[in-house]
């Protein structure tokens, strides 16, 4: 018999849009994962991080969660890695084939909306 667990997953992922949620989470779940990985083999604590990036251990609990609505910075992100002894690489990855839809250029109208860089 599966666990209560594995029985909740295979009943909520059997509807669609649970499933698609749960998919589009799949980078940011590798990246906290990342992360984790990286504290553990470094054999520090979140209060031991925290003091070298000069935050609070609840800073680096949040930096470390997949908390709603929290994106921390470049800067933070590499103020942790330098802390576990490590760099920050960001890369852009081309995509394999999707169903997702194609980034549109602005339309060529006269009317064009002044475009900032996202912060």
């Amino acid at each position: 018999m599966p666990s209560p667990l594995k029985e909740f997953k295979r009943k909520a992922f059997a509807r669609p849009e649970v499933k698609a949620a749960y998919d589009s989470l799949a980078d940011e779940f590798a990246f906290l994962d990342e992360i984790l990985k990286a504290r553990t083999a470094s054999g520090l604590t979140q209060a031991d991080v925290a003091q070298r990036v000069g935050t609070t251990q609840s800073a680096i609990a949040r930096l470390e969660s997949a908390a709603a609505g929290h994106s921390p910075s470049i800067a933070t992100l590499q103020r942790y890695a330098r802390a576990l002894g490590c760099r920050l690489e960001v890369r852009l990855v081309k995509e394999r084939r999707s169903a997702r839809r194609p980034v549109q250029a602005p339309s060529s109208g006269t009317s064009r909306a002044r475009r900032t860089p996202a912060t």
